[in-house]
């Protein structure tokens, strides 16, 4: 009898076929840390949407809850680390997946749940399906051992102000009950960045711990998928929450150096 293919990491995102956004980021990144990935698309699109031109949408909910539910069938749980969790299509998904969470760490209680809460930013507001702050808040964040939203996704959470660094430490924090162990706030408090710097808070409930790296003149999508995947991976590492932190910011920082020097509109991967 054939053994199950053994994998580390199991992350549910979107997925594209140009560019590095969700899976087609957090995958390659997660590759080249050494880990194994599977992973499970929540929308297929040929690019993010603020091209002329897109196609695709949302997996069919049917499909969705079966790539979950085959990843037990295949008996593929038993080496899996971590749940991590990116865009959603729509509450319907979040509902079904909270539910697929439930039953796996029940059977696999050592499995740890990481989420980066897509919901918008300050330049675009709330760009996912009407319904998804209350599903992250109701079906998803009671299941995360560590989140990484952004400022702006923070205080949709939280309906708190996080400009300053006070502020969204004392955001961070609300959110820290129950299973919840850590939230890394990503374009943490912009009102305290230095011209040429961009803050990251890592928060837990006695430690707050301010990360600061390079700012990069370039805007590509998909820095808060890898800083999220890389996160995972270098706790997977062994690395502390802080020094994750600094490591995937120094590989977000490499990504935008390379964006940059290619004078690319999307993300260039490091190599």
């Amino acid at each position: 009898m054939n053994l199950p293919l053994p994998i580390d990491i199991i992350s549910v995102q979107s997925q594209v076929v140009y560019g590095h956004v969700g899976n087609s980021v957090a995958v390659p990144t997660l590759h080249a840390l050494g880990f194994s990935v599977a992973a499970v698309p929540t929308v297929i699109l040929s690019n993010t949407p603020h091209y002329p031109t897109l196609h695709g949408g949302p997996v069919p909910l049917e499909w969705f809850k079966g790539y979950l539910q085959d990843l037990r069938a295949r008996d593929a749980l038993g080496h899996v680390r971590t749940i991590l969790i990116g865009y959603l299509g729509g509450p319907d998904q979040a509902h079904a997946l909270a539910e697929w969470v439930v039953d796996v760490t029940a059977e696999y209680p050592c499995v740890r749940v990481q989420i980066d809460p897509v919901i918008g930013d300050h330049d675009t507001g709330i760009y996912v399906a009407p319904g998804m702050v209350d599903a992250y808040r109701s079906h998803l964040l009671p299941l995360a051992h560590g989140i990484t939203p952004n400022g702006f996704e923070l205080a949709c959470l939280t309906g708190m102000p996080t400009d300053d660094t006070p502020s969204v430490i004392e955001a961070a924090r609300s959110l820290l009950t129950g299973n919840l162990q850590w939230v890394a706030v990503t374009s943490a408090a912009p009102a305290d960045w230095a011209p040429d710097q961009i803050h990251v808070a890592v928060v837990t409930r006695d430690s707050a711990e301010i990360v600061r790296h390079a700012r990069v003149d370039t805007t590509p999508k998909g820095t808060g998928d890898l800083f999220s995947a890389a996160t995972a991976a270098h706790l997977l590492q062994g690395n502390s929450l802080a020094d994750a932190a600094r490591l995937a910011c120094d590989r977000v920082v490499m990504a935008l150096e390379n964006t940059h020097r290619a004078g690319c509109g999307e993300l260039v991967l490091p190599q």
